[in-house]
């Protein structure tokens, strides 16, 4: 099996590094990165994953580059861990290149922000395309070191992953036998692509904790950081209040959606809910989110995104990470669209999104373009 992996940063670093472990497989990773892929052809392209035991994974990948039409060159799988605000521009890339007469299945990890819409409004002449996301990352992954190691975070004890309305039952079957070659957990295969988009995630927490943090009365409003912080070991006991009732608001936009198209979404469970089933004994006190957050070894080290202050005064809250720009652009601006077609009220996630617009200073507060126009009446 072929595995092309569109995007050289942690997750996919880090995925290529995992699939590559496996016997008859082999990986191409598609990145713009000329200087990783000088490295990768200068023959010193080994690639480490270090985990928390102390533990050394490391792999080559078959090829690492820009050439697209190499990548994708007799390719079974696509896995797009590119950023949402990239994967426009990316899926326009890919489109003209990918095989028109094998199926290949190209999805993303994580699914989220719509994925399957904006998949299948730009492969929409591609019929032999299977369009599929996963509901999280199998493991969480930090400190890059681009083109030679990364730290690998705690495992998901159970994957997910769904496929585009568009498909059939056979392709999920044929989809979760490759995801179980490529994975160690077990991959149950989700009914409906709305169980990832609706998932709660970083489009409702990384907003949170940002607004705990140096939102209206954050202990760091107006000021810069002494020092790094984390995003979750850190999480203020605001920001935590925050996610909860946000993650109600997402459950009552889980519930319309339910109502209106007729579906079962009761995979979306409360974030509490999903975090302890995902991570079990890694958390060492889930009494409450809060808790659960500053105590979940999985999430242990994992920094908020930081820049040196502009006035010299120490950190501050790097405004071009993903955090703003897919998080909050697409993730939160997408479940506000969805909230507002459903005549569901989210007050909390309402405001948060508009406080980091406003705070951001370069986000259009619009919903993504790939939105279907007639949703939720579409079928």
């Amino acid at each position: 099996m072929k595995v092309t992996i569109c995007g050289a940063g942690r997750t996919g670093h880090l995925n290529a590094v995992l699939f590559r472990q496996q016997p008859n497989v082999s990986v191409s990773v598609f990145t713009r990165n000329a200087e990783l892929a000088d490295l990768w052809a200068s023959g010193e392209g080994q690639w480490e994953a270090h985990s928390a035991d102390g533990g050394v994974l490391s792999a080559r990948p078959d090829y690492v580059g820009a050439d697209v039409e190499r990548a994708l060159s007799q390719t079974d799988l696509v896995v797009v861990t590119q950023p949402a605000q990239a994967r426009a521009g990316l899926l326009e890339q890919l489109a003209p290149h990918l095989s028109q007469e094998r199926r290949v299945f190209l999805g993303a990890i994580p699914g989220f922000c719509g994925f399957d819409w904006l998949a299948a409004e730009i492969l929409a002449g591609h019929d032999n395309v299977v369009i599929w996301g996963m509901k999280d990352v199998p493991h969480t992954a930090f400190d890059l070191t681009p083109g030679k190691r990364v730290r690998m975070g705690g495992a998901k004890a159970l994957l997910y992953a769904a496929l585009h309305r568009r498909e059939d039952d056979a392709h999920g079957a044929e989809l979760a036998g490759m995801l179980a070659t490529l994975f160690a957990a077990p991959v149950t295969m989700l009914r409906d692509y709305l169980e990832i988009t609706l998932t709660p995630g970083n489009a409702l927490m990384h907003p949170a904790v940002l607004y705990g943090l140096i939102g209206p009365d954050g202990p760091w409003q107006g000021r810069a950081f002494d020092a790094p912080v984390c995003w979750w070991s850190d999480c203020p006991q605001k920001g935590a209040d925050l996610l909860e009732a946000c993650d109600a608001e997402n459950q009552a936009i889980r519930h319309a959606a339910e109502a209106k198209l007729g579906i079962d979404l009761s995979s979306v469970k409360p974030l509490r809910q999903e975090l302890i089933e995902a991570y079990g004994d890694q958390i060492g006190d889930a009494r409450s989110l809060y808790s659960l957050l500053r105590t979940n070894r999985a999430y242990a080290g994992i920094k908020a995104p930081m820049t040196p202050d502009p006035q010299g005064r120490g950190l501050v809250i790097d405004r071009e990470s993903r955090a703003f720009h897919e998080d909050i652009g697409f993730g939160q601006a997408l479940l506000v669209e969805m909230a507002k077609r459903l005549g569901v009220a989210v007050p909390n996630i309402a405001k948060t999104y508009r406080w980091a617009c406003d705070y951001h200073g370069g986000l259009a507060e619009t919903a993504p373009a790939y939105v279907p126009r007639n949703w939720p009446e579409a079928a």
